[in-house]
């Protein structure tokens, strides 16, 4: 039963996540971002992270996704018409690719996918969490920061040019 659960969360997050990025409507790309936030929190409770199951509905499902559907009816985003639709799949799969291809090296020089251990009995707990977050992981955690920074700075860019 706990394999059925994990292969049907898995499978929702993989077919929402393509629904992300191949969708042409920014709102329900939105929508499917949400859904692929609530089956990675599911994925995270069936492995006891309750603590990172719950930070991922409060934070990223709730807060952030707030926070880009807002942005995204504040700038008025409608879908694109005309002929460039037709090979924007091939685009997109391309971007993956090359996102994949950068940020791979990242991961594993971070240790990320090294093979997986013994479970300890304080996982997912918050000193548990916020002490390998600040330790093991400090690079990849900085890395987010730092995209998280260039996604602010293009969202005021984007809203400071719409206002001329």
């Amino acid at each position: 039963m706990e394999i059925l659960m994990f292969n049907l969360l898995a499978a929702v997050a993989v077919i929402c996540s393509l629904a992300t990025i191949m969708s042409k409507r920014p709102v329900t790309s939105a929508v499917n971002l949400v859904v692929v936030m609530f089956c990675l929190a599911g994925l995270f409770a069936m492995e006891n992270a309750h603590l990172v199951a719950a930070l991922q509905v409060l934070v990223y499902a709730g807060a952030i996704m707030v926070l880009f559907l807002f942005v995204i009816m504040m700038l008025n985003l409608r879908e694109k018409t005309g002929d460039q639709t037709s090979r924007k799949p091939v685009y997109q799969l391309a971007a993956v690719a090359f996102m994949g291809a950068i940020f791979l090296p990242v991961v594993a020089l971070s240790g990320a996918l090294a093979p997986a251990g013994v479970i300890q009995a304080d996982f997912g707990s918050t000193a548990a969490v916020g002490e390998i977050l600040f330790t093991k992981y400090l690079l990849p955690f900085e890395i987010a920061s730092v995209l998280l920074l260039a996604a602010l700075v293009g969202a005021v860019v984007l809203t400071k040019t719409r206002l001329r």
